[in-house]
């Protein structure tokens, strides 16, 4: 998945001169689409940092208004990256919304303004796919790639957690069967969960154990605990 998105963004730039002399478009849309916390955002830095040299250009939350100036200084300083971070908050359905939406439409002119061979990128997320304006993906340039970022599975989880576990005193054992337990977490579920097992072994001045481990976890997943876990992003069996 990470190959593919890398190969459209970075891969077209690398490539631009071969494309432009075939007559392609080097234009591009990229959508990344997913839970909150499945990693869009992480997905995006390692983008950034797979692109030394370029000009990016991240409109996220109340700055996403300026996506025409964006789009101008893209087009000036390319080769361009433009992230638009929750891309529903400006790009609902038409058909859902009520009223102008000038936003929406200064979107999809700022990705229709460019021209083709214009060596720029726009990557838009969203945790809501299903309510996104559906002309974004009409024309070539505005979206031509989109990626579901979905929850770690039970392999990625055991990953994270062996990740966010460094430093703490635990068993492999203990760290695979928490990562077991926590179908449908996130990776901020992870980084939480390591903070509380050192939490609860600080509270009484010793090392933390694979008992602290097994606690936190109980905690995190019960339902007094059910809007926590909401909001640091699980779901499935772990979220009832």
């Amino acid at each position: 998945m990470l190959d593919d998105v890398a190969r459209h963004v970075v891969g077209i730039g690398k490539h631009r001169d071969a494309l432009r002399a075939a007559g392609r478009h080097l234009k591009r849309g990229v959508l990344l689409y997913g839970p909150p916390g499945s990693g869009k955002t992480l997905t995006v830095r390692h983008l950034l940092s797979e692109t030394p040299g370029i000009t990016a250009v991240v409109l996220a939350g109340d700055s996403i208004r300026f996506v025409t100036q964006a789009a101008e200084l893209a087009r000036a300083m390319q080769p361009a990256i433009v992230v638009l971070e929750d891309v529903d908050l400006i790009a609902t359905d038409r058909s859902l919304s009520v009223g102008p939406q000038p936003l929406l439409f200064a979107m999809l002119d700022a990705l229709d303004g460019l021209d083709g061979d214009a060596d720029v990128a726009f990557v838009l997320t969203t945790n809501r796919v299903d309510v996104l304006e559906q002309a974004l993906a009409d024309r070539p340039g505005r979206i031509d790639l989109a990626v579901e970022i979905p929850l770690p599975d039970a392999a990625a989880r055991h990953r994270l957690f062996t990740l966010y576990a460094g430093g703490i005193p635990l068993s492999p054992q203990a760290i695979l069967d928490a990562a077991s337990r926590a179908d449908g977490v996130t990776g901020a579920f992870a980084k939480e969960l390591m903070r509380r097992t050192v939490l609860l072994a600080a509270e009484q001045g010793r090392p933390p154990t694979d008992f602290d481990l097994a606690t936190a976890m109980d905690t995190l997943l019960s339902t007094r605990d059910k809007l926590t876990r909401r909001l640091l992003g699980t779901e499935g069996s772990a979220a009832r």
